[in-house]
């Protein structure tokens, strides 16, 4: 295990899950800054959105211990922010506001192929002072089955779209309508583990 000092800067259980089982052992400190972006690619939507996450956080660190000298450790820290987005011919899905709006989405994905997005940043705050940021994305393909009406009510009725870009979830009661994906599953769920972990090993952090 590395010297580093990790934060995730989300609160998704899921993100959290995966990180746990990449091995890291990792605090939690989500950013309450207000998502905005003025992309209009999905592949840089989701870089920004993870780039504005991890650096609302790293500057909230950055600042706590400048001013609690006193009783922090000099310590490198990665701080990883991540953003997934699903993304269709007819534009970009978040998550729904309501059920409604998750209906609708679950029409557009029915007996189609979209794409899932998940921007990774990572702002390395070392303890010589210096801060440095970097950021990457993952692209999986995903296909649905065609649905019907009640299969659509029935899956929102569980309330599981409602927290979930696109309105669904591959690991959760949705993963009966998976025909197939191209890419990364986990990336789906909202973390690319496999290029995390080479990412990170790349610029000399192994786990």
């Amino acid at each position: 295990m590395s010297d580093y000092r990790f934060v995730l800067a989300s609160a998704s259980p899921r993100r959290k899950q995966l990180l746990e089982q990449l091995g890291l052992e990792f605090e939690i400190c989500p950013s309450d800054k207000e998502e905005s972006c003025q992309k209009t690619q999905p592949s840089e939507i989701c870089v920004e959105l993870s780039k504005s996450k991890a650096l609302d956080v790293a500057s909230q660190i950055k600042a706590f211990n400048e001013a609690h000298q006193d009783i922090t450790t000099s310590q490198d820290i990665v701080v990883i922010g991540a953003d997934t987005i699903v993304a269709t011919d007819d534009g970009i899905l978040g998550k729904p506001a309501d059920e409604a709006m998750a209906r609708e989405y679950l029409k557009r994905l029915s007996n189609n192929t979209h794409s899932v997005y998940t921007g990774v940043s990572l702002v390395f705050l070392l303890k010589d002072g210096r801060a440095l940021e970097y950021s990457f994305y993952e692209k999986t393909d995903v296909t649905f089955v065609a649905l019907e009406d009640k299969e659509i009510d029935s899956y929102i009725a569980t309330g599981e779209p409602m927290d979930k870009a696109g309105a669904y979830g591959i690991q959760g009661a949705a993963a009966k309508f998976i025909k197939g994906i191209n890419g990364d599953y986990f990336n789906v769920m909202g973390l690319p583990v496999s290029r995390l972990y080479l990412e990170l090993k790349n610029v000399g952090i192994r786990i």
